[in-house]
């Protein structure tokens, strides 16, 4: 387990809410599923996991951004 820093989330157009993470000991950029949207049929789309950073999901606006 590494230690990771927000940078901030995003509402998709499914309705699922990410978190972009900064991982601290690589600079690593992570983007988790923190809330699966209750419409969202994406199977990808798991709570706390993983996503890769897809240019056709486009979230639908900014929701917080860590300074």
């Amino acid at each position: 387990m590494s230690l990771v820093r927000l940078l901030g989330f995003q509402t998709l157009h499914c309705g699922c809410v990410v978190g972009t993470y900064r991982e601290s000991a690589t600079s690593r950029e992570l983007t988790y599923v923190e809330e699966k949207g209750t419409g969202c049929d994406a199977h990808g789309h798991r709570r706390n996991h993983t996503i890769h950073p897809d240019p056709l999901m486009s979230p639908v606006y900014q929701t917080a951004r860590a300074s």
